[in-house]
């Protein structure tokens, strides 16, 4: 570990003075403290947030959440109306990680945190995340457990988080406070980029700029929601493939339906087209298999991860059937 300097910010003025001359901002520091250790990571200034008040979860004007960016994942996923309203939510929270790790860890965090490509995490590796302009050895390499979807020649890793799913899924918004002082959104869609021909740039945020919360917007009552996650050990292992699911049935009929995948993208990868195929329709066997068919269109898999395509629509299948049942 490179030796860096600490402060403690007493309130959010205090932390975007330090934001806006370099210093990065660490709360649980589950994340960032690994990839220092492994000198992955080597910032000069580290900003403890933890005292400032963004830890509240409420109920929006028009019937959605706000859960503040400090709320631990333990927090949130307990949180009754977040288990009651959004349970794909509190399940995707549930299966990330150790009980430890979610009583420590944020929910901004969370959405910041960086790959577990063991390439990026490797400093001897080529990895343009990393070292841009280095190559990416994972085109070449072991590729088993990298990304299908939204790849580039540039770079090939996954997103990591089970919860940034099930935020994809809902079409939430992150909200940020600049150094200036202004306040903006952007829709979770766009705040986790693609890596394209830049992979170093991962999140749509500026410098210095301090996540405040992530919301949730209303949607149709009654809803049903879930989150499954496929791995190859029961528990402490990222996903290979993971489906959120949210569907409002009125009337024997499928209203809404938000639907993302993880583990098989960049980025939490919403499935438009799986959506598309739902609304309209009576839930059925057959309707679930039709539209999970839709859920790899477009993927590209490597050398070592074409099950992952098939794996990816039996994951959707499965918690379509979960989610909505068969009649």
């Amino acid at each position: 570990m490179h030796p860096f300097s600490y402060t403690k910010a007493a309130d959010t003025r205090e932390a975007l003075n330090a934001g806006r001359s370099g210093g990065r901002y660490i709360a649980g520091g589950t994340t960032l403290v690994d990839l220092m250790r492994e000198t992955v990571e080597r910032p000069g200034t580290l900003v403890d947030i933890s005292a400032l008040p963004l830890r509240q979860i409420t109920v929006t004007e028009r019937g959605g959440l706000r859960i503040g960016a400090l709320v631990r994942m333990g927090e949130a996923a307990a949180h009754p109306k977040v288990r009651t309203t959004y349970s794909v939510i509190s399940q995707a929270l549930e299966l990330s990680a150790s009980a430890q790790l979610r009583n420590m860890a944020t929910i901004g965090g969370n959405i910041m945190q960086r790959t577990r490509c063991t390439y990026f995490r490797d400093v001897t590796a080529a990895c343009n995340k990393r070292e841009p302009g280095s190559g990416c050895a994972a085109l070449e390499g072991f590729n088993r457990s990298h990304a299908i979807l939204g790849t580039s020649d540039q770079c090939v890793a996954t997103h990591p988080s089970d919860v940034a799913v099930a935020f994809a899924a809902l079409e939430a918004t992150v909200h940020l406070l600049g150094p200036d002082g202004k306040e903006r959104s952007v829709a979770f869609a766009d705040f986790l980029l693609q890596p394209g021909s830049t992979p170093n740039r991962e999140q749509a945020i500026r410098t210095g700029e301090l996540i405040t919360a992530v919301e949730v917007p209303a949607l149709p009552r009654p809803l049903r929601s879930g989150y499954l996650k496929v791995r190859d050990r029961q528990s402490y292992e990222f996903a290979l493939t993971s489906a959120a699911v949210a569907l409002h049935i009125r009337g024997g009929v499928i209203r809404e339906a938000k639907v993302a995948a993880g583990g098989v993208g960049t980025v939490p990868w919403k499935l438009p087209k799986v959506e598309q195929h739902l609304i309209g329709e009576r839930p059925s066997a057959s309707l679930w298999t039709a539209a999970a068919e839709q859920a790899s269109d477009g993927a590209h898999p490597l050398q070592h991860n074409g099950f992952k395509v098939e794996l990816l629509k039996r994951t959707v299948e499965r918690q379509l059937r979960i989610v909505g049942g068969d009649a």
